[in-house]
């Protein structure tokens, strides 16, 4: 059975259309060539805290095993990825986001 993987993109200009969201395209070529998983679902969403949280609530509910976010991680104060995604998660890996921030730079 293939993982089933959902992508989230969080982007104002991307969910306004002002923007392509090439970030979420990427990751989708590689979980479905290098993970062999499929992607269930995949969103654009604004740079919101609730709506973030309601969905990855959303795709929890409908079985996907694995979401991935793009975007909203920068430091202006609508870049709210980490902390919405910290309102659902059970349990945090520590370190994971210094390997994914080492990893981006090579």
């Amino acid at each position: 059975m293939k993982i089933l993987v959902g992508i989230l993109t969080v982007s104002d200009k991307g969910w306004k259309g002002e923007r392509i969201d090439e970030s979420g395209g990427v990751i989708k070529k590689i979980v479905e060539e290098k993970l062999e998983a499929q992607v269930k679902k995949y969103e654009v969403v604004p740079d919101e805290k609730g709506i973030i949280v309601e969905k990855l609530k959303e795709m929890v509910d409908e079985g996907i095993d694995l979401i991935l976010t793009t975007g909203g991680t920068g430091l202006s104060p609508r870049d709210v990825t980490p902390e919405a995604t910290r309102e659902v998660v059970d349990k945090e890996v520590p370190g994971i986001e210094e390997v994914m921030r080492m990893k981006g730079l090579e």
